[in-house]
């Protein structure tokens, strides 16, 4: 053995035994429990509590699967949970529509009261887990929701967790999330929210551990960040998970870029941040950016990352005994972390809090099952009505429900689901609304993702004898969602092309050739579904996305006009897979309807009712701005036919000439109203100067003079919007000067 090797081991040893003995004497000392006293600041709190930790406590704390420390009264905890659409993976709760199906109802009140409905189940969930000593993954009060990647490619799997293809709508809808799941106490999380996957992260999912994303700055400040700043500036998101790719070269959990510029110094950012599940481990297996654990583990804690989602941070033992991480950022990086805890009120002991004592009967409660269904029928987007062929009237003599997801609890769920044992399929919804004496037939009539087994099928022929054929068809989150879940997905969980399964298509062109009434096609999918050949077949067409739990009432409620639908796509609907630009490129051209030169089948924003929308009387509050100046604008917004609605008015600022990559147009407001048959309504927009603003090709925020045109409407500009039934929009001039 040679000096060096010698030295080496010698210092090891002596290093492992100097730890030894700092361990003993921190067991040794007399526990300082002032940490519990609620009167200090949680600064001085989480000091006293963490410097107590030996180096090796403080490691084990950093893992998803923090270790008890009973010496000084700290359970293990879990942080790994998760509330999409409700409380996922955790038992009976109450399950939501979709995230897109959120973005749907363009209604951010709406979704901060179903996601308060959520962190109220949570804490009820979270006290009984505590008494009955459950600290397992899942059963926790940090969830790892909203997910506010855009949904730029309709063929990612994962774009149904997301609420939708614009960033603004992004920003509002998740800004709601937020606020509903961490509550507005001045000292306490309700929960803890985490805005996922930062950054420039949606698919492929086959590739997503492997790839570098590598966007312009335009592309970047444009679409890729605004949600994220908006979350961690407007709603305070007390975490972050950084997602499994890299971004310009280095994985985003060990992006000093990503996690320390932008995120910290340039957003302020002030809570913890996560990796994705596994991704540490990928810093150097998947993407060999470095070449052992502990240096992943110690790229990945010098970038900002308190949390591995994993166990690759115990290897930070080591990366310090080789100097690549010091004591004092694993002191920080643990501290940050049980900031979030103390802010969750885990170590007080305060029991008149609402938060801390919330009963078992706000589990899955009838309010709560009552606001699924109001957030269903909200997200239902009707895209077609051939001579107002719906309402249905709930006297129909012969009605006939066919299709494979006609009787599906699955369908309803979407991903990161919880359960529930009163999930309402479209059978059973349409069962409970038509009269008693409806000669209602059922047959599923086509397997889901492949071709009937038996050749005889006599389902077709019913649709000859009924009054109408409402087929329900679609997708589930078997067939698209993340890599590992969906096992009907032969593209780990993408999808190559934007139709309906085959056998579908098949089985509902035998209808078309046999029905002898309307034909009502049900949608349910998680992202945008092509029907090229069968659109001009059917008299009716509702998308309802993955509708939760009550989705079977909520369709029968839109069927049978008990509600005026009152949905709008938040992404736009291609009429093919080869009106994409390729799948794996960032660059935002030709994707989404900000950048969209094509028509395609359905636009962004579009979604009819049962009555008559018509705006007038548009006006400025000038014609010629200024920077800093602010505009004001406001409309007439009035309902002239038969049926009470909600009305979603949207504001997009089109320029006049478009250069330099800006958008064609742009979403920049929108409210979603309600109208009574008959009624009126002034509506005023104001957008600020930081509104009217682009973002040129450097991501900076610039005033760019010219002209632009101010359009109010309830769907995208275009002459395809008004071709399919949405309102006339009103137009206006306004020149930035």
């Amino acid at each position: 053995m040679n000096f060096k090797m010698q030295t080496s081991k010698l210092s090891k040893a002596h290093w492992l035994i100097g730890a030894m003995f700092f361990g003993f004497l921190v067991h040794a000392q007399e526990v300082n429990f002032e940490y519990l006293n609620e009167n200090l600041p949680l600064e001085e709190r989480v000091e006293i509590l963490v410097s107590q930790m030996s180096t090796e406590e403080k490691v084990s704390q950093l893992m998803n699967g923090a270790a008890p420390i009973e010496r000084l009264k700290v359970p293990n905890y879990n942080w790994w949970n998760e509330a999409l659409h409700g409380i996922a993976r955790n038992g009976k709760a109450t399950i939501f529509p979709q995230g897109i199906g959120m973005g749907a109802t363009f209604d951010p009140e709406l979704v901060e009261r179903v996601a308060s409905a959520v962190s109220t189940e949570a804490r009820a969930k979270y006290i009984i887990s505590q008494r009955m000593g459950n600290h397992s993954k899942y059963a926790g009060l940090t969830f790892w929701t909203p997910n506010v990647n855009i949904f730029r490619d309709p063929r990612w799997g994962r774009g149904q967790e997301t609420y939708g293809e614009d960033p603004y709508l992004m920003s509002k809808i998740g800004v709601a999330f937020v606020k509903g799941l961490q509550g507005n106490d001045p000292q306490y999380l309700k929960t803890a929210a985490c805005a996922k996957h930062f950054a420039v992260h949606s698919g492929p999912e086959e590739s997503r551990h492997r790839f570098n994303a590598e966007p312009n700055q335009q592309d970047l400040y444009e679409t890729y960040f605004p949600a994220f700043e908006t979350l961690v500036k407007e709603a305070k998101v007390e975490g972050v998970m950084a997602a499994y790719n890299a971004v310009y070269g280095k994985p985003a959990c060990a992006s000093p870029f990503l996690l320390q510029e932008v995120l910290k110094d340039q957003w302020g950012f002030d809570g913890y941040i996560t990796s994705d599940c596994g991704a540490v481990n990928g810093v150097y297996g998947k993407q060999k950016f470095v070449g052992t654990p502990e240096e992943a583990a110690a790229v990945s804690l010098k970038a900002g990352t308190n949390l591995n989602c994993g166990k690759t941070y115990s290897n930070l033992l080591k990366a310090l005994e080789k100097g690549l991480v010091t004591e004092e950022l694993i002191h920080e990086r643990t501290k940050q972390l049980y900031k979030t805890r103390f802010r969750l009120g885990m170590f007080d002991k305060q029991d008149d809090h609402p938060y801390f004592n919330v009963s078992a009967d706000n589990i899955h409660s009838d309010e709560h099952v009552a606001l699924a269904r109001e957030a269903a029928q909200k997200s239902i987007v009707l895209l077609k009505n051939k001579d107002n062929v719906l309402p249905l009237s709930k006297d129909i003599k012969v009605p006939y429900v066919t299709g494979p997801f006609a009787n599906s609890s699955d369908m309803l769920m979407g991903s990161y689901y919880g359960v529930s044992s009163s999930l309402v399929t479209i059978l059973e919804g349409i069962t409970d609304a038509v009269s008693l004496g409806s000669s209602l037939n059922y047959r599923s009539g086509a397997l889901p993702f492949h071709d009937n087994i038996n050749p005889k099928n006599w389902a077709p022929n019913v649709a000859a004898e009924s009054d109408v054929t409402i087929c329900v068809v679609g997708l589930t989150a078997d067939r698209e969602g993340e890599e590992v879940d969906a096992i009907a997905s032969a593209d780990i969980g993408d999808k190559v092309d934007l139709k309906l399964p085959e056998n579908q298509i098949n089985y509902v062109k035998q209808i078309i050739e046999k029905k002898k009434g309307p034909l009502v096609l049900v949608v349910a999918s998680g992202s945008p579904v092509s029907l090229e050949g069968i659109e001009e077949h059917c008299d009716a067409i509702l998308q309802i996305w993955y509708p939760g739990e009550q989705g079977g009432h909520a369709v029968a409620d839109i069927l049978f006009g008990d509600v005026s639908p009152s949905g709008h796509l938040p992404i736009t609907f291609p009429k093919n897979v080869e009106q994409l630009p390729d799948y794996s490129d960032y660059s935002m051209q030709g994707r989404t309807y900000k950048y969209m030169t094509e028509d395609p089948m359905f636009p962004f924003g579009f979604g009819l009712t049962y009555s008559k929308t018509v705006f007038q009387d548009l006006n400025l509050s000038d014609t010629k701005l200024r920077k800093n100046q602010a505009l004001s604008v406001t409309v007439e917004v009035s309902n002239e036919g038969e049926y009470n609605i909600d009305e979603v008015v949207q504001l997009y600022v089109c320029p006049k000439g478009v250069s330099g990559g800006i958008p064609i147009k742009s979403l920049k407001a929108f409210k979603r109203i309600h109208l009574n048959k008959g009624e009126s309504k002034n509506l005023e927009f104001v957008l600020e100067p930081d509104q009217l603003k682009v973002v040129n090709e450097k991501g900076e925020k610039v005033w760019r003079k010219g002209y632009y045109n101010i359009v109010v409407g309830n769907a995208s500009p275009g002459d395809l919007s008004v071709n399919l039934g949405a309102a006339i929009p009103q137009t206006a001039s306004l020149q930035l000067r």
